[in-house]
């Protein structure tokens, strides 16, 4: 009998015994102009002049919204070059040099808890503005937004899930820095209203459980929580977190704000605490490389650098005549690349490298298992057929727009088939 597949190999009990190399020597940095969320974008620097760490260098430009770029090294600025960014597209970066003194600019100034605790929400919100901070869950969504809210929020909730396979940045985050998660959740709470935080985590992990709650000891004059939630993929869905960790129910869709909710990622929590008490950016980011195509190693890093330069700390490619394939992110939501000419940035986490495989793709075989599995009850054989026929009624009908590109159909389908990307194709197409 076919059933649901919730279950997935994760990969991750040797990565979490890595040891993290900090890593501040890369000699160049690159920023790219624009990103996903933001098409277009401009530098106000020129070349020779001299940045210093948490500088502004542009501004890019999405629909909507603006974001300050920052310096997150001090240096000459020299010039500008195309690398491939977090969507595996090639943009133009601009280029620091690295002095290697990491120098602070002059405006950087950090709060004492008593000028905190004089914040309005409008203070914290432009704090968070003016530092640019984005979903570091991958989403890149500006973060000062969802605090805009003007529905009242009951609850600001922690995402510290991290299902997805060989990811371990929030992890490594929760067991090193709680104090600092959790003071990013107490501003958040303080910016949005809440009366309650709740931190959610895998149930398994009972080492972060232990951390988060002996942390919170020193926290007892607010109502924070941890939830531990199931361990199947894809329990970090926001949807499916929410109603594990809260018992509230949001059909897919709607504002979290209106049923009183706002979620972030952990390590978006530590850049809130970041930018409020020490008046920083995002200047760094867990890196880890994996797979078997490649020596694993996991890096803390300047936003900026170079992931060919970690490659090469990290011990190089194996089995270098045999073909890669490499994954930006995770295997299941990541995104592929042909080259490994990649640059860090606020969303990038992970590079897996896997010594290609060569799987024949077969006929689907109806055994209905992507049916089954499938997290937002969709059909991906009967998108796919749609989608070939380029029928956009039928792919409304079918509602391809609910997928949320798990990667579950492509995991689960015995015949190899790359339903995940029929389903992206399909999202694509419905709405032009």
């Amino acid at each position: 009998m076919i059933e649901k597949t919730r279950f997935i190999p994760d990969g991750k009990k040797q990565l979490k015994e890595l040891p993290i190399l900090h890593y501040l020597d890369a000699e160049y940095v690159y920023y790219p102009v624009t990103s996903q969320r933001c098409p277009d974008g401009v530098t106000c620097v020129r070349g020779g002049q001299f940045v210093k760490v948490g500088e502004v260098v542009g501004t890019r430009k999405g629909a909507f919204f603006e974001q300050p770029m920052h310096a997150t090294v001090s240096g000459e600025v020299v010039g500008y070059e195309k690398h491939i960014d977090n969507s595996g597209k090639m943009v133009d970066c601009l280029i620091v040099k690295n002095d290697m003194k990491y120098e602070l600019h002059e405006s950087i100034k950090e709060r004492s808890d008593q000028e905190i605790e004089a914040l309005t929400k409008e203070d914290f919100i432009q704090i968070i503005k003016d530092a640019g901070l984005v979903g570091l869950g991958g989403s890149a969504f500006p973060t000062y937004i969802k605090l805009e809210t003007k529905d009242p929020i009951d609850v600001v909730i922690a995402n510290g899930v991290e299902c997805e396979p060989n990811l371990i940045a929030d992890y490594s985050l929760m067991m090193n820095y709680p104090r600092e998660v959790i003071k990013g959740l107490i501003y958040a709470m303080k910016a949005s209203g809440a009366k309650r935080g709740v931190i959610a985590i895998k149930k398994k992990y009972k080492e972060i459980e232990e951390r988060l709650k002996f942390v919170l000891q020193e926290f007892t004059d607010f109502d924070i929580t941890v939830a531990t939630v199931g361990n199947f993929y894809p329990q970090g869905w926001e949807l499916a977190m929410i109603k594990n960790a809260l018992g509230i129910k949001i059909p897919q869709g709607e504002l979290l704000s209106k049923y009183g909710v706002l979620n972030f990622n952990v390590s978006t929590l530590q850049s809130i605490y970041n930018a409020v008490k020490k008046d920083i950016p995002v200047l760094e980011r867990l890196f880890t490389i994996s797979g078997d195509g490649v020596a694993n190693k996991s890096f803390r890093a300047r936003i900026g650098t170079l992931v060919t330069d970690l490659i090469e700390l990290a011990g190089g490619y194996k089995d270098v005549d045999t073909p890669k394939v490499m994954i930006l992110g995770g295997p299941m939501m990541g995104t592929n690349i042909q080259q490994d000419d990649v640059i860090m940035t606020h969303t990038t986490t992970s590079l897996i490298v896997f010594n290609e495989k060569i799987e024949k793709e077969e006929p689907c075989i109806h055994c209905a298992s992507c049916v089954y599995s499938c997290p937002v009850e969709i059909q991906p054989v009967q998108i796919m057929n749609a989608y070939k026929t380029r029928d956009k009624e039928m792919l409304k009908t079918l509602e391809v727009s609910k997928c949320i590109e798990c990667g579950l159909c492509s995991f689960v389908c015995p015949s190899k088939i790359h339903l995940t990307e029929y389903m992206r194709l399909g999202k694509r197409f419905a709405a032009k």
